[in-house]
């Protein structure tokens, strides 16, 4: 088995033994429900705009040789010369 089928079995055993835990009224966490929809919703927040940071950047790599094709093919919106001057720095 690879890594990720290892990480999400392990979770999916933490989750189902979270819900037998919570039908049988043991609560896993001591938390109030205020604070865990704070919890969720600050965790929400945080991963959702590191994905967007990471996926509308060019940050690897990788993405800064895709970026070099789009320019090279014209497939990029016009830059003026400061920003392609301070890219190449």
């Amino acid at each position: 088995m690879d890594k990720g089928t290892i990480i999400r079995t392990a979770a999916l055993f933490l989750a189902l033994i979270n819900q037998v835990l919570v039908i049988y009224g043991k609560s896993p966490l001591p938390i109030s429900s205020e604070l865990l929809e704070e919890v969720i919703a600050a965790v929400f927040t945080t991963v959702t705009a590191i994905i967007a940071w990471f996926k509308n950047n060019y940050v690897t790599e990788i993405g800064r040789k895709q970026r070099e094709i789009i320019e090279q093919n014209g497939l990029a919106k016009k830059k003026n010369k400061k920003q392609a001057k301070r890219r190449k720095q």
